[in-house]
């Protein structure tokens, strides 16, 4: 297994790995199979989106805060039950398929760490599994 350390430095923060888990795909030797990206906090996610242009990310993050904007009443009483329900809907994993030793990933597509409770130390765990 492997491990991508991240500091984040906002509260909402979309952070594009896809070279770090590109990197541990090439140095874990992984020809075929996949590559499980999972984030341990309950205040962050994970995604596949369009990477080429900024404004999807922009765009993503604004639809969220309006879904789920931060001043409302919840009973959470630490403040950030906002970035708890945008990690849900984020999503703590994903899967990438790998074929001779690339990971499968559309033209535009990136990896992204979304961070909702920043600024914070991350961690996102790799695990390569071979066919």
């Amino acid at each position: 297994m492997h491990t991508i350390n991240l500091n984040t430095s906002s509260r909402i923060e979309f952070l594009n790995i896809t070279a770090e888990i590109r990197r541990i795909i090439i140095e874990s030797g992984l020809k075929e199979g996949i590559a499980i990206a999972y984030v341990p906090h309950t205040t962050a996610g994970i995604t596949i989106n369009e990477a080429a242009d900024p404004d999807v990310v922009s765009d993503i993050n604004r639809k969220l805060s309006q879904l789920v904007p931060v001043e409302a009443t919840y009973q959470h009483s630490e403040g950030n039950s906002d970035a708890h329900i945008k990690a849900s809907l984020m999503g703590s994993s994903t899967q990438i398929i790998v074929i001779q030793g690339k990971p499968i990933l559309g033209q535009w597509q990136g990896i992204f760490f979304c961070e909702f409770d920043g600024p914070r130390r991350r961690k996102v765990f790799v695990k390569t599994i071979s066919d």
